[in-house]
């Protein structure tokens, strides 16, 4: 298993001289040291010729996430995730959040709130049954939603599609309920 004489000379010796070994050139000496320096010769050699190709991709992978569109276009990059056109998954989710009738706050932040609220009016803190609670951020959901689709007409009689503060301030002015000012 062990390579011929002559291959052995010329890999053990790095500035190509094979005439000058360490062994004194006998025979059977230089039989059973030369394969381990060839190993090692070829351990070394073998990782610096298999780092060079494996540090390319990675400066391209590192340098090439930005145009992730051209490796979605080639269609080999399936665990990308989709890109939607903008705006689409906001009207999915407004037509998803319209067919629902589920509460759109979380109950137990909007139960520390009112009762948070509630603190300053009273000397203890009051116990609040589950169903008062829940009416109560029916009441507030219902008036929000409301509230927020006159601020939508205001946006787009400006002729506009975002919905800003002044938008929301016209529509609490219109409707005459102006109780924080």
């Amino acid at each position: 298993m062990a390579p011929p004489p002559g291959k052995r000379a010329r890999s053990s010796s790095p500035g190509g001289n094979s005439s000058s070994s360490s062994d004194g050139g006998s025979g059977n000496s230089s039989n059973a040291s030369p394969p381990a320096t060839v190993k090692k010769l070829r351990f070394k050699v073998t990782p610096r010729k298999a780092t060079t190709p494996q540090r390319l991709p990675v400066q391209q992978s590192a340098a090439g996430a930005r145009p992730s569109s051209s490796a979605a276009a080639s269609g080999t990059a399936a665990s990308l995730k989709r890109r939607y056109r903008p705006g689409s998954v906001a009207l999915r989710e407004i037509r998803r959040l319209q067919r629902t009738t589920d509460l759109l706050l979380r109950k137990l932040p909007f139960a520390r709130l009112v009762r948070e609220l509630q603190a300053p009016f009273t000397k203890q803190p009051f116990r609040w049954q589950a169903e008062a609670l829940l009416a109560l951020q029916e009441a507030a959901e219902a008036h929000l939603v409301r509230l927020f689709e006159d601020a939508n007409m205001c946006a787009i009689h400006a002729k506009r599609v975002t919905v800003m503060v002044k938008d929301l301030q016209l529509a609490r002015r219109i409707r005459g309920r102006n109780l924080g000012e």
